[in-house]
This record gives C-alpha cells, sequence and structure tokens, in this order.
C-alpha cells in the first residue's frame, strides 16, 4: 500500500523517513508537541483520530484503512492530562477515563438510532482531571420503522428522521411522498426484501471488501461469543501494521 502526500511532508517536516502511515504522523506530532510543554504545565491534547480499542459504527468504518494502518495506539498520548478525541459518534473512553471521545451532538446516521447524546465537561483541577458527562436529547431523532406501507401511514405523526422498511410484496407508486404526509423528516426508504437479497447474495460470494481486522474481529465473535476487547484490538492492529511495513515481531 503506498503512503499518500501528507505521510511524505511529515517526514520532511518531522526529519524522518521511516513515516510510512497517518498512525506515525499522529505519533510524530504528539512526540513534537511533548517536547514543547514546559514542566509543571497541564497538557490537553486535541485529536481527530482513530484510536485502537473505540468502538466504530457504520458512518466511521470507511475512514479507515485496510488492515487497520490508521489506527493510533493510545499510549501515544502517555503525559496528558486529558485527551479529547473526535473521529467516532458515540461518547466513549478509550484504554483510560482522560483519553476520550465526547460524541457527536446529533446522529449522522440510523446504526445510531437509540444512542444518547451528550457534552463532556473536563475540570482540570490542581491535580488530577474532573470529567462530567451532560446528557440531551436532540430535537429530532432517527428512528427507523419496519411494516406495512398502510401500518406506517396509521402511525402516530412525527418530526423524527425516519428511515422507512417497507415489508410490502409488491413496489408502490411515489410511497415517500405518501409517507412524507405522516412523516415529513423521513429521509430514506427500502423494502425488507430487497434487504433479503442483498443478504443472500453476500453469503454466496462473500465480502470483497472485508479488512483484517474485521476478519479476526468476526473470528473472535464465532470463538469466544463477543466482541474483541480494547486490548486485543490494539494488539491486533499493532501487529497489523508491523507486518504491512516489515518491522520485526517479538
Amino acid at each position: 500500500m503506498g503512503i499518500r502526500t501528507y505521510e511524505y511532508a511529515a517526514r520532511e517536516v518531522f526529519g524522518d523517513e521511516s513515516i510510512n502511515a497517518p498512525a506515525e504522523v499522529v505519533a510524530a506530532q504528539i512526540a513534537a508537541a511533548r517536547r514543547q510543554v514546559p514542566d509543571g504545565a497541564r497538557w490537553v491534547v486535541v485529536a481527530h483520530a482513530f484510536v485502537a480499542g473505540g468502538a466504530v459504527g457504520e458512518t466511521e468504518r470507511a475512514l479507515t484503512r485496510v488492515g487497520g494502518i490508521e489506527t493510533v495506539l493510545s499510549d501515544v498520548f502517555d503525559g496528558a492530562d486529558y485527551v479529547a478525541l473526535g473521529h467516532l459518534h458515540k461518547p466513549q473512553e478509550v484504554c483510560a477515563s482522560h483519553i476520550r471521545y465526547s460524541g457527536a451532538p446529533l446522529a449522522f446516521g440510523f446504526d445510531e438510532a437509540g444512542n444518547e447524546k451528550s457534552m463532556t465537561v473536563v475540570d482540570l483541577k490542581t491535580e488530577g482531571v474532573e470529567i462530567r458527562t451532560v446528557p440531551f436529547r436532540p430535537i429530532r431523532q432517527v428512528r427507523s420503522l419496519t411494516g406495512a406501507f398502510s401500518d406506517l401511514l396509521a402511525g402516530t405523526p412525527s418530526d423524527d428522521f425516519i428511515q422507512a422498511i417497507l415489508t410490502d410484496e409488491n413496489p408502490l407508486i411515489d410511497p415517500m411522498k405518501r409517507l412524507r404526509a405522516t412523516y415529513p423528516n423521513a429521509c430514506h426508504l427500502a423494502y425488507a426484501r430487497q434487504d433479503r437479497a442483498a443478504e443472500t447474495e453476500a453469503l454466496g460470494s462473500g465480502r470483497a471488501t472485508v479488512t483484517p481486522t474485521e476478519m479476526i474481529g468476526d473470528f473472535v465473535k464465532v470463538v469466544r461469543g463477543r466482541e474483541p476487547n480494547a486490548t486485543e484490538v490494539a494488539i491486533v492492529a499493532e501487529k497489523l501494521h508491523a507486518v504491512a511495513f516489515g518491522e520485526e515481531q517479538t
């Protein structure tokens, strides 16, 4: 896999020809910033990155590169009093309580339906950090409704953002326009039979775009009946990175 323009730029800026991946760019940036922090000063890092161990949704998955090469390990932030992360939409801490995604204030995909939204309040004390989460509810929610078209039309009117999955066997004439009479912010419509057909095709042909990280995650789910934990995700990302760039394994 080739490297991109900003990785070449980082090599020049930091005088390090070994930089080959986005994660290494971030590590070089953090190391350079750390050297500028005066002794005894509080240090807050703001970073837009995919840190190993974070829970990824459908809307963020496309931004990660094959093999997890773009994954940043949390230890690059060692020494920071607080790390404010952006990129993942779900509020969460990653590997430590002071390394945290505050989350997106609004849902950006129907996979986020039902997720609680919140803001993070961080107080830097004389010693330590106090972190509070303040939940809030956006005016409009994102919801998926599944059922016969006639049943959805008879539902309770709502200004929420609606994804309608119709169980009708036959196509309908201009269903979205009629649906918006009840749900004016309806923004996606599909038929359940189409989803079933897509699933059948996927089972027959295999997932051509599956990444090594996803494949290993699927294996863990089959063998252990659970998602990989943060430690396992970090180990996998580190080893895949080493394989990709020919680093020695330990």
